[in-house]
């Protein structure tokens, strides 16, 4: 019996003991013939890992980020004690490629355990086709999801506009061997630094390997591309516990 008062002591803790996962969304907002996504990487952190800084040159996961749209290294940069980051990926992109694609959305839920170690929220992925055109945040402050004592402060909204599309400075921007694009040429290296984009005009028309379109038209500063949102999802009340604490005790005694 004291067994079974333990288990019912132990679900009815407050709300804010358990911690509860998160649902975080990525909304691709170009239009039918616009650019595409990379799968999305995140970052929950203490605010202590900085992705970029403006006018400063982009580390090795964000080159390869921005360029190709690979993360091995970005997610060992980011590797430490007390983060956790993932990965918001579209199983339908195109040609199988788990790109998200313009008008779709991607959704990933995200089991939390000590959110007070990991506060806030960074993000990155490539812009298609690009040379090494990227979204994401430099500041690593600039999105709290949990307070100090743990709990959840959202749902938030993350809008990206055109305005927020960064230039990683490590690819010439000429169109030549741009990943996920068909134009073909090799690449050349900048050795710049990450600066805001000055648009991907030279990509309208051109085609991607999927046999669409990439560009009908480039976004301008002004246009909403893209919208990240993150929910936590609801656990059981209180009351709806003791109810299948009930129902567990009262299956216990039968098969007593």
């Amino acid at each position: 019996m004291q067994r079974h008062l333990l288990t019912i002591a132990t679900l009815l803790l407050p709300a804010a003991a358990v911690a509860q996962p998160l649902s975080i969304s990525v909304e691709n907002l170009a239009d039918t013939d616009g650019f595409f996504l990379t799968p999305v990487w995140f970052g929950l952190h203490d605010g202590s890992f900085d992705l970029f800084d403006p006018g400063s040159a982009a580390t090795l996961g964000l080159e390869e980020l921005a360029e190709d749209g690979l993360l091995d290294n970005l997610q060992a940069e980011f590797a430490a004690p007390g983060r956790v980051q993932g990965v918001v990926a579209n199983a339908d992109g195109f040609g199988g490629a788990p790109i998200i694609d313009p008008g779709e959305t991607a959704t990933t839920l995200l089991p939390t355990m000590n959110p007070a170690a990991y506060q806030y929220f960074s993000f990155a992925s490539m812009v298609i086709p690009s040379n090494d055109a990227f979204i994401g945040n430099g500041n690593p402050l600039a999105y709290q999801v949990f307070n100090a004592g743990g709990d959840f402060i959202g749902p938030i909204t993350i809008d990206v506009f055109g305005s927020n599309i960064w230039d990683a400075g490590t690819e010439v921007n000429d169109t030549l061997g741009a990943a996920f694009s068909t134009i073909g040429g090799m690449s050349s290296d900048e050795n710049g630094v990450v600066a805001l984009h000055l648009g991907l005009a030279d990509f309208e028309g051109t085609g991607t390997p999927a046999g669409s379109v990439a560009l009908g038209a480039a976004p301008s500063s002004a246009d909403l591309v893209a919208r990240i949102t993150i929910t936590q999802i609801p656990e059981p009340t209180g009351l709806g516990l003791l109810s299948l604490a009930g129902l567990g005790l009262a299956g216990a005694g039968r098969r007593g």
